[in-house]
């Protein structure tokens, strides 16, 4: 790389940090704890690993964030008979394991979903009261965040609401295929223990107000940067700007998104079985070239 190159990119690097603080505020989508980690969820936990390195190398505080979503559908199958949060705590401890080997800090705060449903709570009930969310009309504990109430909808990924699919199937009381889930009603074959009492009767929250009220807790009303997989783009970051947007907050300033990893063009993913193991990978050398090799490309 040339020193002309180096120093273009450093200037871009640093015009993208704002500089009359001197601290950066970091909100980065942890993992969802249903089974152990792959490659490609190491990759982006590394990707900003090395961000939050730069920034204070550079001279940078980071106040950084990284939750982890410990309610979930899959937490709750692939939890099977056992007690699903003992479950979810011991997938985690299997990403917590891997990140320490391949030398990634410690967020400053790793929040639960479980630890802030009254957060969750208080948010939906303001975008309710605000006209931007509503109970599902079958008379369910589902709460639904209605799409059509924000016209900015799809700024994120530059996309038009008519344009979209939506969920057209189990509709569960929303009015439109497009609007998305801030609280999802108990079901009778969940335990009773996987969710909890809401002024809508008793539910559990949906990934993306999860997001949204743990960064408002740690983080505030504005925060400098929102980071995550290529793959959370859309749905779950569009739709964590526009519930926390049309709750009154600025949110993020910049949103950084790591590519993904791809095994013979395909996304890694357990969904499409192509994921490599914490386990596979460190067979193949020590952790320290790991993490060279993931931060190669």
């Amino acid at each position: 790389m040339s020193l002309e190159l180096f120093d273009s990119q450093e200037q871009r690097l640093r015009e993208f940090v704002p500089l009359t603080t001197g601290h950066v505020e970091m909100y980065v989508c942890g993992p969802t704890v249903q089974s152990e980690p792959h490659l490609g969820h190491l990759r982006s936990a590394l990707v900003y690993d090395l961000l939050r390195r730069w920034l204070v190398a550079s001279g940078y505080t980071v106040t950084m964030v990284r939750n982890v979503t410990d309610i979930d559908d899959k937490v709750l199958v692939n939890a099977g008979s056992r007690d699903w949060l003992e479950y979810a705590r011991e997938m985690e401890a299997s990403f917590d394991s891997a990140y320490h080997s391949l030398g990634i800090l410690e967020p400053t705060h790793k929040p639960h979903a479980t630890e802030h449903i009254g957060d969750m709570v208080a948010l939906t009930q303001k975008l309710i009261d605000l006209g931007h969310a509503y109970q599902a009309e079958d008379g369910s504990a589902n709460v639904f965040f209605d799409t059509s109430s924000w016209p900015s909808y799809g700024e994120l990924t530059n996309q038009k609401l008519e344009n979209m699919e939506g969920e057209t199937e189990g509709t569960f009381g929303r009015r439109s295929p497009h609007d998305f889930a801030l609280f999802k009603a108990h079901k009778p074959e969940e335990p009773v223990s996987a969710a909890w009492q809401t002024p809508w009767g008793l539910a559990r929250p949906g990934w993306h107000i999860e997001c949204s009220a743990m960064a408002k807790h740690f983080l505030g009303e504005s925060f400098d940067i929102h980071g995550g997989g290529l793959d959370l783009r859309f749905p779950h970051h569009e739709n964590e700007l526009a519930q926390s947007k049309s709750a009154g907050d600025r949110f993020a300033n910049f949103w950084l998104h790591n590519a993904l990893i791809t095994i013979n063009g395909n996304k890694m993913s357990k969904s499409l079985g192509n994921g490599i193991s914490v386990a596979e990978l460190a067979n193949q050398g020590t952790w320290a070239a790991i993490r060279y090799w993931l931060l190669s490309a």
